[in-house]
């Protein structure tokens, strides 16, 4: 084996928490996918340049990801959902596309080996879409503090390396970063989170009342104070009749004819893609991932961006048989 092939495999093991952290940084799996393949570059060259003695593999690459990831997001800035942008909107009203707003988007359960042994490593909690949007209120800086402190366990000597500063900065950073996400009530840790079993068993009860376009079952299924959002588009409300009046809205003008597929996003939340009827077959309308507690369904996290659909693998349509359809 020579000295190359060594290197790739010495590096090779840390890809997929490397993208669960771009992940947790950029809100985007497009973009952490981009940025690990630019980290895998950088080490590469650099790879010479490499001292054991001075940091382990595994820090000196999340030095060299942190790098770039703060190189994007000076660049793109933040990703947030419609209900950490703007006020609550009238379930009723018209939809309002946001212009230009660059939204936070789901992760895929398979490109971080959710659900296998591989994917142990990976904290779950941690890549919860509620903790995500919670990330996009932070700087930069207080981000990376907070996911390499809280999340990942290294020290803080070890973050003021990867960050390229002071203890003190990073301590200082760590503060305000816990001191804001406590601000927007969200905890990694859910004490009455249900199983994994439980959770998509909600949600199988709801993709039941959905195809049956069963608003009142959907209704006994949600918690009393549900939040339901749908990026790009601004509007967002809470609340089981305000969602009730929706969806008999999405009903009465998407029809009642659908076919939907699970899926799993986000550490293990439960989803599906909904394809509603067109013509003599059915054609992908969105994305959805769900926040379970113990009283039920609390939240409904709505996507409907190519980008999104293609990050999960989605056919755009499929046929009267529920087989996806050739692309043109």
């Amino acid at each position: 084996m020579t000295g190359e092939e060594g290197f790739d495999r010495r590096i090779e093991p840390f890809r997929t928490e490397l993208l669960a952290y771009c992940y947790r940084m950029l809100g985007s799996a497009h973009d952490a996918e981009d940025l690990v393949q630019e980290t895998y570059l950088r080490a590469w060259r650099a790879r010479e340049q490499y001292d054991d003695t001075r940091s382990s593999l595994r820090t000196w690459l999340y030095r060299i990801a942190t790098n770039a990831c703060l190189t994007a997001l000076g660049v793109h800035g933040r990703r947030p959902l419609p209900s950490g942008l703007v006020a609550a909107s009238d379930p009723l009203g018209p939809l309002v596309r946001g212009e230009h707003a660059a939204w936070l988007q789901p992760l895929p359960d398979p490109m971080v080996g959710a659900g296998d042994p591989a994917g142990a490593v990976i904290d779950r909690s941690s890549l919860r879409l509620a903790f995500a949007a919670a990330l996009q209120h932070l700087s930069a800086r207080q981000r990376g503090a907070l996911i390499l402190r809280d999340v990942l366990g290294f020290s803080a000597a070890e973050s003021a390396d990867i960050l390229g500063t002071t203890v003190a900065s990073v301590n200082s950073s760590l503060q305000r970063a816990r001191t804001r996400v406590k601000e927007v009530g969200v905890q990694r840790e859910r004490v009455d989170e249900p199983s994994a079993a439980e959770q998509r068993a909600w949600v199988e009860r709801y993709m039941k009342a959905f195809e049956l376009a069963d608003v009142e079952g959907l209704k006994r299924l949600l918690t009393e104070d549900v939040l339901m959002e749908m990026p790009p588009m601004l509007n967002w409300f809470s609340g089981r009749t305000n969602y009730g009046l929706f969806m008999e809205w999405v009903f009465a003008t998407a029809g009642k004819d659908w076919l939907l597929r699970e899926v799993a996003a986000n550490g293990g939340q439960p989803g599906f893609a909904a394809y509603r009827r067109v013509g003599d077959g059915y054609v992908l309308h969105t994305l959805q991932v769900f926040t379970v507690n113990s009283a039920g369904i609390s939240r409904n996290s709505v996507f409907q961006e190519p980008d999104v659909f293609a990050t999960f693998g989605l056919a755009v349509g499929l046929d009267e048989r529920g087989l996806a359809l050739a692309e043109e």
